[in-house]
């Protein structure tokens, strides 16, 4: 099976020294020597500048070189993306293109010649018909999004083929295959053996399978889970491509329209209109305030005659806090952390305590959003309304998985779950991956017992994704014709299901 692998590498602008040393210990030098050791092995890699330009300046020089020994060597592609991670489809269309431009001559700088990006990758997966346009305006082939962008379902892509983007002549778009992806992400699979039992009949077919993470999950995030992308990279089984090389194996192509989504949308978002509400809720007051104080102040950055005084500094400044971090962690459902929201706020006002066309009154206005921000945050999190949203989105699944089944009528979804996560309990324990076979052997008491509500991330959902759904469907099938025998009176046992 031809196989691409995109890994994405970020961290917030003027990250801490002390976080930034451990994900380059425990992450990228371990990615580095896993590619350095395996030469068969292809990923597509995407640096955000503002990454690239940190790694210099605390003199992880090798970093950057062993990256730009790979790429020479063409184990890496890279693609193009913004230089401060702004989340472009609410950024003015003028900052979108700066970004961009800054990303790509930050990159050349530090890699050279060699970095050469033919695609391009938006910030967090976020899609809009107007970063498309722009992509494509600047000259990238293609750009890479999550699967749920092509018709805002999951499971919908057909990876016999490749997609093309209406009304933009050739300028090709990549889907990101979720299930997978987030299979590996999750560290449900530790081992290439369980990949391909994932994969299920997958396997076999004339596709590709496109899969795309943070390169931060790989050790950093994941300990140990750098060790299955190793696997993976020497493994015979997975023929490593680049992403920008599989219109050569799958020429066919298919113009769509895809929709506005990011790699974390869910279907009823898209349903509700709601896509972007981790980065912009219309009924979240702390984003309002973020958003018109760091759009007034960039609309009168963008209008600075560039002779201005410090105008090079203002203006460094303005890229930096257009970072989507601190909108992202003002959302509360549930990603919340009172740092990066001042944080956030107060690099703006920096901004505009720099402006020099700026009266009291103005600077004064700014102050205000700062304080108004600061304190809504402060009052969330002292009040307990910030648990009580995240005990909002964990509603769902307050009820416990029997009690939901069986009142649904439908006992055999239950059965067929339970059974289901027995066996990957005793492949696991048979593969020795232990800390799975642990995994489903708590997940199955806490359901027997009706305590899976206290779960963070559900069994359920974590069995759906990594057993391919027709599985699933034929023991449901099963146990659903033992329940009509019990019912008709046929000499079958209950306790036997």
């Amino acid at each position: 099976m031809i196989w691409a692998n995109f890994i994405h590498i970020y961290q917030p602008p003027d990250q801490l020294f002390d976080i930034l040393e451990r994900v380059v210990n425990e992450s990228y030098r371990k990615l580095i020597e896993g590619l350095r050791q395996n030469q068969k092995a292809k990923i597509t890699l995407n640096i955000n500048a503002g990454l690239t330009e940190q790694l210099a300046q605390h003199k992880y020089n090798n970093i950057l070189e062993g990256i730009k020994f790979l790429a020479e060597r063409g184990q890496i592609e890279f693609t193009e993306s913004a230089k401060y991670h702004p989340f472009l489809p609410l950024v003015p269309g003028e900052e979108i293109v700066r970004q961009i431009k800054l990303n790509n001559e930050t990159n050349k700088f530090y890699f050279g010649e060699v970095y050469q990006p033919k695609g391009f990758f938006p910030p967090e997966m976020g899609y809009s018909r107007e970063v498309a346009e722009i992509a494509a305006k600047l000259g990238y082939q293609w750009i890479i999004i999550d699967e749920i962008a092509f018709n805002g379902k999951s499971e919908a892509v057909l990876y016999d083929k490749i997609y093309t983007i209406k009304g933009l002549k050739d300028f090709k778009v990549f889907f990101r295959e979720r299930r997978l992806s987030n299979l590996i992400m999750s560290a449900v699979v530790r081992s290439g053996q369980s990949l391909l039992e994932a994969m299920g009949d997958e396997e076999k077919k004339n596709r590709y399978l496109l899969t795309a993470m943070d390169g931060e999950t790989f050790g950093h995030h994941r300990p140990g889970l750098d060790k299955l992308l190793f696997e993976i990279f020497k493994s015979d089984i997975f023929q490593k491509v680049k992403i920008s090389d599989i219109p050569k194996y799958f020429p066919q192509a298919e113009a769509i329209e895809p929709v506005n989504s990011t790699w974390s949308t869910a279907e009823e978002e898209i349903e509700k209109k709601t896509v972007f509400n981790s980065w912009h809720d219309p009924q979240n007051p702390i984003h309002q305030w973020q958003w018109e104080l760091t759009n007034w102040i960039d609309r009168v950055v963008r209008n600075l005659n560039p002779k201005t005084p410090n105008y090079e500094k203002i203006r460094d400044k303005m890229d930096k806090a257009l970072h989507s971090c601190q909108f992202w962690w003002a959302s509360g459902k549930p990603w919340w952390s009172l740092e990066m929201i001042e944080s956030g706020a107060w690099k703006v006002l920096e901004v505009a305590k720099m402006l020099p066309n700026f009266s009291k009154n103005d600077i004064k206005k700014a102050e205000d959003y700062y304080q108004r921000i600061v304190l809504k945050a402060f009052g969330w999190q002292r009040t307990g309304y910030i648990r009580k949203l995240a005990f909002e989105m964990q509603s769902q699944i307050k009820i416990p998985f029997k009690e939901r089944t069986f009142k649904a009528g439908k006992p055999n979804v239950y059965y067929a779950f339970l059974d289901m996560m027995k066996k990957e309990m005793e492949k696991a324990a048979k593969n020795k991956e232990f800390e799975k076979a642990i995994l489903w052997r708590d997940a199955i008491t806490k359901i027997e017992e009706q305590n899976d509500i206290y779960d963070a991330v559900h069994a359920i959902d974590l069995l759906r994704m990594e057993v391919p759904f027709g599985e699933l469907e034929k023991l449901m099938d099963k146990y659903k014709e033992k329940y009509k025998k019990i019912k008709s009176g046929q000499p079958e046992q209950r306790d036997s299901l």
